[in-house]
């Protein structure tokens, strides 16, 4: 699959996703293989103008997750170009517009989902990106606002004619939300309608999903959201069984190791980290601390927290889950997560698990 120039080694992809998808986690994610883009976390392009500094710490990447699109949203579009460009000065090699936000406080602000009811506007936006910048511009966006208004079609063939290289298409309207089920036959007759690459995503949680969508609709690959929370190693298991491979069993320890690698990674983040290791915008203050590394005050409780917002995802599927999932919440410091962690996945005889075809299930072989 190409975007533009861009050759990605693989069609799967993960989808950005607010508060999860953090440097840490996608470097994890990238490291277990079948990964052919990741994208950041949506980054403010008021802030990223006006060089907020937890802005700026929202588009920070490291060379080890490329290929890796940051995606910016807003709706004017002089402040979008000016993003743009900042996105191509660190050195990304894609900027990417979000207009699939459906929460209220992005959408109220002429940004998000609601660039969908304004199409000549939102147009414009991704054509004055175009014309600022020489890397790719894509757009993530919905089927459309609402039932009534399902124009993902209409708008992909316009944004495709102001320069924008790629779409991705969530296969819900803004009102749906995560409800029901996300329309793969309206994302495939969208990709249909274009020349240009499309990304379907939507209610894959499951390899063997990847692959099917894929397979038989008219897109070009999958962006995968909430089911690499739930499993890191869904884009590998995906690309094993692309190439005719059974699918990669994940043992117990394997799980257990993977928030073990996370734990470290977030207390390390700008700790001692060599120059040129972590790619980040430019502040107005380079003398600011929180530029160059968190306190060591409320560090702790923040990698807490991230590993308390994973495990809601991450603990679906396995059996005992549920209790995992209290457990990690229950924890108030970094020894008691690692104890409890390496009890849970390390000191129990249980064999592998494939994860099942809902939340719930777990499948023993």
């Amino acid at each position: 699959m190409k975007i533009r120039h861009l050759e990605l080694p693989s069609p799967f992809a993960v989808a950005p996703m607010a508060g999860m998808t953090d440097t840490a986690f996608r470097r994890l994610v990238k490291r277990h293989g079948g990964c052919g883009l990741v994208v950041t976390e949506m980054v403010s392009s008021e802030g990223l103008v006006r060089g907020i500094d937890r802005t700026l710490e929202y588009a920070e990447y490291t060379e080890e997750e490329r290929p890796i699109s940051i995606q910016i949203f807003g709706g004017d579009p002089e402040k979008m170009a000016a993003a743009a460009a900042i996105v191509e000065q660190l050195g990304a090699d894609i900027v990417d517009v979000n207009m699939g936000c459906p929460v209220p406080k992005i959408a109220k602000h002429n940004a998000g989902c609601s660039l969908m009811r304004e199409p000549g506007h939102a147009a414009s936006v991704v054509g004055a990106m175009t014309k600022a910048v020489k890397i790719p511009v894509t757009v993530k966006m919905r089927a459309g606002w609402n039932e009534h208004e399902r124009n993902a079609g209409t708008l992909a063939r316009m944004l495709e004619d102001n320069g924008a290289a790629a779409l991705a298409v969530h296969g819900r309207t803004a009102a749906q939300s995560y409800s029901g089920h996300s329309d793969w036959d309206f994302i495939s007759d969208v990709a249909s309608s274009v020349s240009i690459p499309v990304f379907g995503s939507g209610d894959v949680i499951e390899p063997e999903q990847a692959l099917e969508r894929l397979r038989t609709t008219a897109v070009s690959g999958v962006l995968v959201g909430r089911g690499v929370l739930r499993n890191p190693w869904i884009l590998a298991q995906a690309q094993d069984l692309a190439a005719g491979r059974s699918a990669r069993e994940i043992t117990q320890a394997e799980r257990g190791r993977f928030l073990l690698d996370y734990i470290d990674l977030l207390l390390e983040e700008g700790v001692d980290e060599a120059e040129g290791f972590r790619h980040v915008a430019s502040t107005e203050d380079e003398s600011n601390p929180a530029r160059k590394e968190r306190t060591a005050r409320g560090r702790e409780r923040w990698v807490i927290n991230k590993l308390r917002a994973l495990g809601s995802w991450y603990t679906k599927g396995l059996e005992n889950g549920s209790h995992l999932r209290t457990s990690i919440n229950q924890c108030d410091s970094i020894a008691a997560l690692r104890d409890l962690i390496s009890e849970f996945f390390f000191e129990s005889e249980m064999p592998k698990l494939k994860l099942g075809p809902t939340y719930g299930d777990a499948i023993r072989p």
